[in-house]
């Protein structure tokens, strides 16, 4: 399961909306890189992603995250951590 924490939504949404001024179809698509997590822009969601709603901004979560999305402290970077699951 994938939640995403106040905070990121936050960042999520300003992200979504400055790509949607350029691109009014570009959605958040987070993956995996490395041993962390990484956005990006895409038109649509892959097979399998996880589709988050919150308002205007939707965000594809790549099959098999699981945690919080959250972001540091400083930079904003998103970050992924353990849910209460694991």
């Amino acid at each position: 399961m994938i939640e995403v924490s106040p905070r990121a939504r936050e960042v999520l949404a300003r992200a979504s909306a400055s790509a949607r001024r350029f691109d009014p179809d570009a959605r958040i698509r987070i993956v995996r890189d490395g041993a962390g997590i990484r956005s990006g822009f895409a038109h649509a969601p892959e097979a399998g992603d996880h589709v988050i709603e919150d308002g205007d901004v939707v965000v594809f979560v790549e099959s098999g995250l699981s945690g919080i999305v959250d972001v540091t402290e400083s930079h904003d970077q998103l970050v992924l951590r353990p849910g209460d699951d694991g």
